[in-house]
């Protein structure tokens, strides 16, 4: 039999000192409340209460024991609308992890107004490059960059990303603007330490291709890496979220834009869909609002993309 009942209807019949009356209050029947306070007395080895054909009245022992289960269950219920509280109400804490650019560039005012708009709500920010686990970290929700693998964890799209091959005019009036695929491999790339394929892939007039371009020089940031293609050290594949305003203002030019499979998706990742957290609900909800179907940082751009 279930405890907490067991309690609760020992209290209920204290404070109106009558089966009938307790009965009444929780909604079952007189027989089945007699039967929880006497299974409770049986499991306890005293008595709690003292019955008469007229009245209910408490024993020393059941006095006792009534103020510590009041108590109790006082706390249970404190618990409860807690829990159930933060399944309505953003409330606690919500530990974010975003990648370094995106999050610099892109999330650092939205998670701002966010959190302004959320008094009941602590947010922690974990801005960094490198793969995490979400459930090892103790993360509610991950922005990843890239095609999801498989996995048991929930995801919701909240923008496409949009890459680019680019250089400084500079650097292409020295070493001459790539007309075809094959023109790639004279140039000097600048790779990113973190990405999991070298090559590049592209839709070619003959077909699907991927091309590996010689690195030289590297970095684990994009914004680094944006600085070095700025600078005329050689040509690279950003994202639009980071050269977006160097090739609406000139200062950079893509190459090939025609042919490059260039989208992959930016997800918002977190472990559960049942009894998705509302905090995590109004956080994912607020970014996909933010970015958008079209983002913003790509208004005004003539990619001319294969995809």
């Amino acid at each position: 039999m279930d405890r907490l009942s067991e309690f609760e209807s020992f209290l209920e019949v204290a404070r109106s000192e009558s089966f009938t009356a307790a009965a009444a209050a929780l909604g079952i029947s007189a027989s089945a409340i007699s039967k929880q306070v006497k299974s409770l007395e049986a499991r306890l080895g005293v008595r709690l209460l003292n019955r008469t054909t007229r009245r209910v009245a408490l024993t020393e022992e059941g006095r006792a024991f009534g103020e510590r289960i009041e108590a109790v269950m006082g706390d249970i219920r404190e618990a409860e609308s807690v829990v159930t509280a933060s399944a309505t109400e953003p409330r606690g804490v919500l530990r974010v992890g975003v990648p370094m650019d995106f999050g610099r560039l892109h999330l650092a005012e939205p998670v701002a107004d966010f959190a302004a708009s959320q008094p009941q709500l602590r947010i922690e920010v974990e801005l960094g490059d490198r793969f995490v686990d979400i459930l090892e970290e103790g993360l509610d929700v991950v922005v990843r960059i890239g095609e999801l693998a498989d996995s048991s964890l929930v995801s919701r799209r909240l923008a496409p990303c949009r890459r680019v091959i680019c250089a400084s005019p500079a650097y292409l009036d020295r070493h001459g603007r790539p007309r075809s695929i094959e023109d790639l491999t004279s140039h000097h790339r600048i790779g990113y330490a973190y990405e999991s394929d070298r090559m590049w892939a592209f839709d070619s007039p003959t077909g699907p291709r991927r091309v590996e371009v010689p690195v030289g020089h590297r970095s684990n940031n994009g914004e680094m890496t944006r600085a070095m293609v700025h600078a005329g050290l050689g040509i690279a594949l950003l994202p639009t979220f980071i050269v977006s305003d160097e090739l609406r203002a000139g200062h950079l030019e893509t190459v090939l834009a025609d042919q490059l499979k260039s989208e992959i998706p930016i997800h918002a990742v977190y472990p559960h869909r049942k009894h998705l957290s509302a905090k995590v609900r109004a956080f994912v909800d607020h970014l996909v609002s933010h970015c958008g179907v079209s983002p913003y940082w790509d208004e005004g751009l003539d990619l001319g993309q294969a995809g």
